[in-house]
């Protein structure tokens, strides 16, 4: 496989290209599980090639639930990403993390329904471990890469991804208070899961920008709300991600590496031709 980028980048809502990039290509990629959101462009940025993905097309033209997550994932793996960061919106369920804030969790939660979580089926058994969704090491390059933007950025917070593309009630919004959440979103699910499936280490940076819906004195998430923060934070996103690529060299090794060796159930020769096919790209060098 080639490295086009070892570095990816997805864009959520508000952000559907990468300035700053330079000698930029366009990809057409087509994968087993259908086309991506949008053709990955790849560019010089901060010393590397880094991958841009917009997560629902350039438009946005995709809902949460109808983003192909999988074709998403498999394009970035074939341009030979091996780290990806996720720009994704997000609703605050904690007094201190505040619209405007930047935030990089470090838990996950999928109360999703309707999506495909994984790549592998069709007499190919594979049991993910994803105790920790999000890779540390990425997660820390990329808090360290947004604090030196100047923004209010904190590190650590549950994420719970919704289905959409609906926002929470009231009741909702407070039972995942209750739970323990910190975040509430509608992409990261499955996607950092895909993620590690493919062995492609993964960080979120999430814009605050709004209360949801369980703040007594904020007014409640609007698309109008959402955007207009989006606006003021996708600078600081782009910068980060600048930082992140000076401080983190192509060469920089992937610690999702081998992830996958031990997760595989089905006996090797019992797995079959097309199944295998499939998942040679993703983890090719354990099914020998």
């Amino acid at each position: 496989m080639e490295t086009i980028a070892a570095l990816g980048v997805i864009g959520g809502s508000g952000l559907y290209a990468m300035e700053g990039l330079t000698g930029v290509q366009e990809h057409a990629l087509e994968t087993p599980f259908g086309l991506p959101s949008d053709p990955p462009i790849s560019g010089m940025l901060g010393g590397q090639r880094v991958a841009f993905l917009a997560r629902h097309g350039r438009g946005h033209r995709f809902n949460p639930s109808e983003v192909n997550y999988r074709a998403n994932i498999y394009a970035l793996k074939l341009l030979g990403v091996k780290r990806i960061v996720s720009i994704s919106a997000c609703g605050s369920l904690r007094e201190d993390y505040a619209p405007g804030d930047i935030v990089i969790p470090d838990q996950l939660f999928d109360n999703t329904r309707l999506r495909e979580r994984s790549f592998f089926g069709g007499g190919l058994v594979v049991h993910a471990s994803v105790a920790d969704p999000f890779a540390p090491q990425l997660s820390a390059a990329l808090h360290t890469a947004a604090s030196a933007t100047g923004a209010c950025v904190h590190r650590g917070g549950s994420f719970i991804t919704i289905e959409g593309p609906r926002f929470s009630t009231r009741a909702e919004s407070e039972v995942f208070r209750k739970w323990g959440m910190s975040l509430v979103g509608m992409t990261t699910s499955p996607e950092a899961f895909l993620a590690r499936e493919a062995e492609i280490a993964y960080a979120v940076l999430a814009h605050v920008t709004d209360y949801d819906v369980w703040h007594q004195t904020a007014e409640p998430v609007t698309v109008e709300m959402v955007i207009q923060t989006l606006l003021r934070c996708t600078g600081i996103a782009q910068q980060a991600v600048t930082n992140l690529a000076n401080a983190l060299p192509a060469s920089a090794p992937n610690e999702c590496t081998g992830c996958m060796a031990h997760s595989i159930l089905t006996a090797r020769d019992h797995i079959p031709a097309a199944a295998r096919k499939q998942a040679a790209l993703l983890i090719g060098t354990h099914l020998q």
